[in-house]
């Protein structure tokens, strides 16, 4: 019962429908909202079979974990094939256990889990040279989700500039498609596509600029945007990665993340960060293969020490990092309180309507239709199930005729700060 569920919820709603051959409905954005009028995610219909085999909101966080763990292997093989077996494996270790990745495994599922190992793939097969494969493993990011164009345009970019380095002319011309194809899929996405499966036909998300627009919206929260930065850049990279022209590919992200007025897309905790891990880690080691035959030696020495140093930094940020978790014996252990919640949502039929908060969710959304708590309307759900531990309401049953004028709900269950409404 830990999972933040609302957005679990949301992609296993979005799921269900596909594996079932319909329309990618989350009920949870409102009765009936298509999924891909409010972010653009195609990708996630890839796991419809694996979910229809094992419907459960667990195989969708099985997936992600397995999706972002894949992404450790293109990762550490680039670092061990330039900065060899040592080193390589240091990067491999600072990886894996970057805040960003910790941060995206725990808080719920995200269809940047999809992303991530794209990037990966990308930036290993820039970093060998091999410019078309770079574009294509980069090409699907238009899937994943709607900004994500701009992070190909970005990649296609840093190819056309390194196969212009390396005297490879050949390559530039299709990598400079390739970026102007990521910035007009990014631009119809989110003005003509997103629109279009989007019950208001627009696109939600543009009133999360700052009030003042982009410009001023960019120094907003400035404090925690240079926190952000710092967390990106020192522990993870020692700053070398400044060095790398790989780190142009994080620009877009941090771009629309920094310049929005929402607050929770500025720091460092949620998902948010999870794509910019192989960005930086691979920019490291673009910056120390290049570092260490500097004519400084100070600089060499440094690039030599740095993988170590990171890998310690990533172990000694783990101990305040999601990941401690496992040292913890009550991680292992499910409470007789949760058992007893667990039997009392057990009393929901199948293929029930539930109005539920972010507590029942996603004990639901495998075999209930669920809806937002305040936002089930016109539908009138027959169950509703709430998590009031914290006192937000005295009187549940008040509540829910509040929000139902004219229906009348009892008390069906309770246990622990959960209860369960039936409508009658």
């Amino acid at each position: 019962m830990e999972t933040r569920s609302w957005d679990l919820g949301i992609f296993e709603q979005a799921v269900r429908a596909y594996a079932h051959l319909r329309a990618p409905v989350a009920d949870l954005k409102g009765p009936g909202a298509n999924i891909l009028g409010d972010h653009f995610s195609p990708v996630t219909a890839l796991l419809a079979p694996a979910y229809r085999l094992f419907p459960s909101p667990v195989t969708l966080l099985v997936a992600q974990a397995l999706l972002l763990a894949l992404s450790a292997i293109p990762v550490t093989r680039a670092a061990t094939r330039l900065l060899g077996r040592v080193s390589g494996l240091a990067v491999g270790v600072a990886y894996g256990l970057s805040w960003g990745i910790q941060r995206a495994v725990d808080f719920d599922f995200h269809e940047i889990c999809f992303a991530v190992p794209l990037i990966a793939f990308s930036l290993e097969a820039l970093l060998r040279q091999r410019w078309r494969a770079a574009l294509l493993w980069a090409l699907p990011l238009v899937l994943v989700k709607e900004d994500l164009g701009l992070t190909l345009a970005a990649i296609a970019l840093v190819v056309a500039f390194r196969a212009h380095r390396r005297g490879h002319a050949k390559a530039v011309p299709e990598a400079l498609a390739v970026a102007a194809f990521g910035a007009v899929a990014a631009l119809v996405t989110l003005t003509l596509v997103i629109p279009a499966f989007n019950s208001g036909g627009a696109y939600d998300y543009w009133d999360k600029v700052g009030e003042g627009g982009a410009a001023s919206g960019a120094f907003d929260g400035l404090g925690t945007k240079l926190r952000t930065l710092a967390w990106l850049l020192i522990p993870t990279t020692g700053l070398l990665a400044l060095r790398s022209p790989l780190l142009l590919v994080a620009l877009p992200t941090l771009g629309w993340r920094f310049l929005s007025g929402d607050d929770h897309y500025w720091g460092t905790d949620w998902h948010y960060s999870a794509v910019l891990m192989p960005v930086l880690l691979l920019a490291l080691v673009d910056a120390v293969d290049v570092s260490r035959r500097s004519g400084r030696p100070w600089l060499r020495q440094y690039a030599d020490r740095l993988p170590a140093c990171v890998a310690a930094a990533a172990l000694a940020l783990t101990t305040s990092l999601p990941l401690a978790g496992l040292t913890e014996a009550g991680t292992y252990r499910k409470s007789g309180q949760v058992v007893a919640v667990e039997r009392m949502l057990e009393r929901v039929p199948d293929d029930a309507t539930v109005e539920a908060n972010i507590g029942p969710i996603s004990r639901l959304t495998s075999r209930a239709r669920v809806f937002w708590v305040g936002a089930a309307r016109p539908v009138v759900p027959r169950y509703v199930a709430l998590d009031i531990r914290s006192g937000w309401t005295k009187d549940p049953v008040a509540y829910a005729e509040k929000l139902h004028p004219g229906t009348h709900y009892v008390a069906e269950d309770a246990a622990y700060g959960y209860v369960l409404l039936r409508r009658v």
